[in-house]
């Protein structure tokens, strides 16, 4: 087997040298060493459903292949670099490393686990010739590796499943793959596809097993597997350029830099090339050229067919463009992902504290951000909103759009959101909507609790089934209106036990009204400073969401009213001081905790005629007419 270095000088010889243009005749030794540079590659995706491992796996990966060194202090899930990330312990935008095994370059390209970002799923399979599929041991096949797995049949990627966490007190191996086999009868699977190879780990403690009862200690099985199972690029490194763009990023220094996938052909730095995008073609000259080595991108002099490079020197260049020579403009079938089915209105904060604490606060620079996020990110869709200052944002979930106003919010950006919204589409004249396979695992003394929960919101039960352990599997079909602000009861009436998941199903006749938000909201009615007086006496009305010491504004949402109705109040009253001095003793004031406001739980409760207020330092909602006199009085709940 080669060794690294050979590899390299196989890379170097490859990339060094190019036909001449117009000749029909190519040098065969180049050619063949190209061809065997291509064979010790290995481009593998790493798919599964939320918190089953992957980056953890992907961590162990890297220790045992001299990616540290041995007494390097190296925290956990080192590819979740966004601070968002690692707050909520997911993957939200897909990453890149590499590693070298016996001669071997495997590229790795981690991705997210959450359903609403699919998106960043679909279009890196593409970088991709095989995929590993992580399958927890004891939650086993779950909506988001339905999802995940249904693209890679789609693709005819090879798979290699791993079955994941198997020291886990509840596993259950066994079942857990005879539901990923079943799973991919369910989704069509060639006969080929369904007969993949299958690995058992422990990911945080670096082991794989091909058998339970095998005795091991690191992932050799593993690596043994991948190149066995998945195949080396395919691929002309003699032919034209191919180069289909997957991903762009800014860089303070170089500009826009492209990274993708090269299909046929070599490329090297400072080549003239052209750049076939939706709007036509355009030659533009490659400034420099990066190759991906462990965690970092590296310089390179060139690469060829099967390789993951990145580019700079493009400015106009978008995800789904094709790189080719201008004298072979062959362009690659554009990257296409499923439509949004959530919208959200982001507009300009027009509240009394506008623009105390942003940085950017104007139209311009909230549209801006927006279509810069849209053009990274091929699952989302901005649009001009009917009224001024506003705009329209598309995108796959609730989640997704928040985590969007977060990374703005800590950029210092000042904005407003409005309630969550479906898209409705116009289908033969009849209005369809967006529908979710939703899976719960909950204890069984609260099925009956989530059944009529999720029945108020016209779900359709599909199955029920026990999971041992005293817990039950449940599976409905719900439209995407009822889990709009669903998942934060669903875990106060769980009392934090339920496992919630869902994934995007398709497209249902509209469903009819749903049942809107009971409560009313207690409403600030002046400006001023919260007081522990004012809050003590507010307390029997409903659930706070601020402080003492907090400033408010007339129309600010200070609390959920107990009632249907909205319930102006005075929050900064005073208790009145006189000479007199009383006999008996004054009423101690002890306040409850108030619920803390994150944007997520925020759009989660608003209502349509009510808004969240996003500045650097604080989340807020408000009603969207401020003044008591004109604002129209709260309705009875009603179906929406």
């Amino acid at each position: 087997m080669p060794s690294e270095k050979t590899a390299r000088e196989f890379q170097h010889i490859a990339c060094d040298w190019q036909p001449r243009p117009g000749s029909a005749k190519t040098r065969p030794h180049a050619k063949a060493w190209g061809y065997r540079l291509q064979n010790m590659i290995r481009n593998v995706a790493i798919i599964a459903h939320v918190d089953h491992g992957k980056t953890t796996l992907v961590d162990a990966m890297l220790h045992q292949t001299g990616v540290f060194r041995a007494n390097e202090a190296v925290r956990e899930r080192v590819l979740d670099s966004n601070d968002l990330e690692r707050e909520r312990g997911i993957t939200i935008l897909a990453k890149h490393a590499s590693i070298r095994w016996k001669g071997y370059k495997i590229n790795l390209i981690d991705t997210p686990g959450h359903a609403d970002f699919g998106g960043e799923v679909e279009r890196t399979l593409r970088m991709a010739d095989g995929a590993l599929l992580l399958v927890d041991a004891a939650e086993g096949a779950l909506p988001q590796t339905r999802f995940v797995l249904s693209k890679c049949i789609e693709l005819d990627l090879p798979v290699v499943t791993v079955v994941n966490k198997i020291d886990r007190s509840d596993a259950r191996p066994d079942e857990a793959l005879h539901e990923v086999f079943d799973l991919f009868c369910d989704l069509g699977a060639t006969d080929e596809q369904a007969d993949f190879a299958h690995i058992y780990a422990i990911g945080k403690d670096g082991i794989a097993k091909r058998e339970l009862e095998d005795e091991s200690s690191d992932l050799t099985p593993l690596f043994e597997t991948l190149i066995e199972r998945l195949p080396a690029p395919e691929g002309d490194p003699a032919a034209p350029l191919q180069l289909l763009v997957h991903n762009t990023i800014h860089d303070e220094y170089v500009g826009r830099i492209a990274i993708g996938r090269i299909r046929n052909g070599t490329i090297k730095p400072q080549e003239t090339l052209a750049i076939i995008g939706k709007d036509g073609v355009v030659e533009r000259k490659v400034g420099a050229l990066w190759g991906f080595e462990s965690l970092e991108r590296i310089r390179i002099d060139g690469a060829s067919a099967g390789d993951i490079v990145a580019i700079s020197g493009i400015e106009d260049v978008h995800i789904g463009d094709t790189i080719t020579p201008p004298s072979h403009p062959n362009p690659l079938e554009r990257i296409s992902v499923e439509q949004p089915t959530i919208k959200i209105r982001f507009m300009v904060n027009t509240s009394p504290f506008a623009g105390l604490v942003g940085d950017y606060v104007t139209s311009r620079q909230v549209r801006e951000r927006l279509l810069k996020e849209a053009q990274r990110n091929i699952a989302m869709r901005v649009e001009e909103g009917d009224e001024a200052d506003s705009f329209m944002v598309y995108g796959r979930g609730e989640l997704m759009l928040a985590i969007l106003a977060e990374t703005m919010r800590r950029e210092g950006y000042e904005f407003a959101l409005g309630m969550p919204e479906v898209v409705v589409r116009e289908i033969d004249g009849k209005k369809f909507e967006p529908v979710e396979t939703v899976v719960v695992d909950v204890p069984q003394h609260h099925v009956g609790t989530v059944t009529q929960l999720l029945g108020d919101r016209r779900g359709v039960m599909g199955k029920m089934s026990p999971l041992g352990t005293n817990r039950s599997r449940i599976e409905y079909r719900v439209p995407s209106r009822g889990l709009i602000g669903f998942r934060s009861l669903f875990m106060t009436e769980t009392r934090g036990e339920g496992l919630l998941n869902t994934m995007f199903e398709g497209w249902d006749p509209y469903a009819g009204p749903l049942l809107r938000r009971k409560n009313g909201a207690i409403v600030s009615d002046r400006k001023g400073v919260t007081t522990p007086y004012a809050l003590f006496n507010l307390q029997p009305r409903g659930k706070l969401f601020v402080g003492t010491a907090t400033k408010v504004y007339e129309g600010m949402i200070v609390g959920e009213h107990n009632r249907p109705s909205d319930l102006d109040v005075n929050c900064t009253r005073e208790k009145k001081l006189t000479n007199i001095r009383a006999a008996g003793k004054d009423e101690n004031v002890v306040l409850t905790p108030h619920k803390e406001l994150t944007i997520e739980n925020a759009l989660d409760w608003i209502d349509q005629d009510e808004l969240v207020e996003v500045t650097p330092d604080s989340v807020r909602v408000r009603k969207a007419i401020l003044q008591c006199n004109l604002r129209p009085k709260r309705e009875a709940p009603k179906k929406s």
